[in-house]
């Protein structure tokens, strides 16, 4: 049997979330139910944070919560999105359907069946910023019909990128990144709960690493205690040193400054297909990694292009596509 991830198992309350200001808007968003933009970086919390107010919130947050990751939908095939066991029900004999309306069919639906308990349920769409301008009209059309008995929970990493009447139907609710010190705290608290022994410099050495990304470092502290029994400084440096791919992303860039973009493009795939990392994982070890390796003009001009890449890849496109062009950008010479 498969241990469970902590990340579930010890997902937080509305009490327990690291954010203090966060938790303030939340607590305000049980008492007085209203539509919620919660914005802010990767691995923020965001998800997480929706989840506990709708705990809070709800008698029956089973069935009084319902999660849609936008990318979910336009990141896949009409075939599998009509497989998937979540939406599968709602799109029976729907076969004709195009993509476009077999997501706002699902919408509609989700938001209109009434709630388990209480006056009205939770609806959160993940990821928001993966979705097209045509179904955010859409949304903001079923956002006016279902207000009474629905509330809308919106989480993005780019604003921006939503339509303004999607934006100001919703209470802006900045989630920033996690510091080292509220990271801690987290990871303290859980490893008491799993019995797990472990001393300060581990903690913080597990919180330093992930960077603000609070999943990871659950995720880091579980993997250093099954694989040492114990989460100190030295079992987490030896646990998590080799969860990085330094070496490749050393690689990778040393062959694409020499112009070698077929070798480049070579460790590309290996990271994205046989080690099965995102276009943003890849993206996240290339800046980790250059931060030692490049001086202050260099790595701006690196931070600005992957900033470019990232907006690109959140658009749908093919991520190989634009990483392999941030390569390309890196092979030339500099001005």
């Amino acid at each position: 049997m498969e241990t469970p991830l902590w990340t579930d198992a010890h997902r937080p309350t509305l009490s327990e979330l690291p954010q203090e200001d966060v938790r303030e808007h939340l607590r305000r968003a049980v008492d007085e139910p209203i539509n919620l933009l919660l914005q802010g970086p990767k691995g923020a919390g965001k998800t997480a944070a929706a989840r506990a107010m709708a705990d809070e919130a709800h008698t029956d947050p089973d069935n009084d919560l319902v999660i849609v990751n936008v990318a979910d939908f336009f990141g896949r095939t009409k075939s599998e999105i009509r497989q998937d066991p979540r939406f599968a029900p709602f799109l029976a004999g729907k076969s004709d359907m195009a993509k476009r309306d077999m997501i706002n069919h699902v919408l509609k639906e989700v938001a209109s069946y009434a709630p388990a308990s209480g006056d009205y349920k939770t609806v959160v769409l993940d990821n928001a910023e993966a979705a097209r301008e045509d179904f955010q009209q859409a949304l903001r059309r079923v956002m006016e019909r279902y207000h009474r008995n629905t509330q809308f929970v919106v989480t993005t990493r780019q604003p921006s990128k939503l339509i303004p009447p999607i934006r100001s139907r919703c209470f802006p609710v900045p989630v920033r990144a996690a510091t080292t010190d509220e990271i801690v705290e987290v990871l303290a608290r859980i490893v008491e709960r799993e019995e797990v022994d472990y001393d300060e410099d581990g903690l913080e050495f597990v919180a330093g690493a992930a960077d603000g990304d609070v999943r990871e470092a659950i995720l880091g502290a579980q993997a250093t205690a099954e694989d040492a029994g114990e989460i100190t400084m030295n079992a987490a440096y030896e646990t998590l040193g080799e969860i990085g791919y330094d070496d490749e992303i050393e690689s990778l860039l040393d062959d694409a400054e020499a112009g070698a973009f077929g070798h480049a493009r070579s460790t590309l795939d290996d990271l994205l297909v046989d080690e099965g990392l995102s276009g943003d994982e890849v993206l996240d070890e290339l800046l980790r990694v250059a931060r030692s390796r490049y001086s202050d003009e260099r790595l701006a001009e690196l931070h600005r292009m992957a900033g470019d890449v990232d907006l690109d890849m959140t658009e749908g496109a093919n991520e190989r596509v634009h990483l392999s062009q941030l390569l390309a950008e890196l092979g030339r010479p500099e001005s």
